[in-house]
């Protein structure tokens, strides 16, 4: 035997493929009782947000009703929301922040 005849062949190494998790958008409605000042408080505590970019945000939501807050996994979006929604209901604030699938 040759060393021509004891070649081997290369393995083709396939990776599974893995799909991207789904994205949330995290919503914060308006409404009309809860402080400007609070609602720029739990931005920048839940979601780290700058003071300037919370502030942004807060008067966009106060103008068009609505504003994303931020587009991430439905678990991060979910929970994110969740304490956010808790700070208000223990300060007796009706701020409400909602998930919804991003298209």
């Amino acid at each position: 035997m040759s060393d021509k005849d004891t070649g081997l062949a290369p393995r083709l190494k396939s990776k599974p493929k893995v799909e991207k998790p789904k994205l949330y958008k995290v919503i914060l409605l308006n409404d009309d009782y809860t402080p400007r000042e609070f609602v720029v408080m739990v931005l920048k505590a839940v979601f780290r947000l700058s003071a300037d970019v919370s502030q942004r945000v807060m008067m966009t939501a106060h103008r068009m009703g609505s504003c994303v807050i931020v587009v991430c996994t439905r678990d991060v979006a979910e929970t994110k929301a969740k304490e956010a929604n808790d700070l208000a209901k223990q300060a007796g604030f009706p701020l409400m922040l909602a998930t919804e699938p991003e298209e």
